[in-house]
């Protein structure tokens, strides 16, 4: 697993840091979204918030990872699928939050449907987020 994380940074022209190899980790053992939060108590003392904050910009950036806006007007992040580069997110899946269990789950088998736009507007981003039960909370 090691060997994938530093190729993940190489291929995006990353030093490979700690930081950077124990955050990406984080998010490979994860089958959610993380939210800084959750990766600041994750990784306890080992690094502070700026650095993380910082980390997560840029694989945002590198196409690493994509934000997921939730409820309370914060952020959460999951890994990207391989067709994601620096500056295009193709992650155009919908979203679901559980209300029961806080977990944020990518459905990257639902599409988001193109959305017809009034003449003169441009979009950058369409974001579908679904709440409701999950079904390990609905058992």
């Amino acid at each position: 697993m090691i060997e994938n994380i530093n190729e993940i940074l190489k291929k995006n022209q990353l030093s490979v840091t700690d930081s950077r190899r124990k955050i990406l980790e984080m998010f490979q053992h994860t089958s959610g979204a993380l939210a800084h939060a959750d990766i600041e108590k994750q990784s306890g003392t080992l690094f502070d918030r700026v650095t993380i904050y910082r980390t997560l910009q840029t694989f945002v950036e590198k196409g690493i990872i994509h934000t997921i806006p939730t409820i309370d007007n914060s952020v959460k992040y999951a890994l990207c699928k391989d067709a994601c580069q620096a500056g295009h997110h193709h992650d155009n899946h919908v979203h679901f939050m559980c209300d029961e269990c806080g977990t944020t789950y990518c459905l990257n088998n639902i599409s988001i449907p193109q959305v017809q736009l009034p003449e003169g507007f441009r979009s950058t981003q369409t974001d579908v987020v679904v709440s409701g039960i999950c079904k390990n909370c609905n058992d």
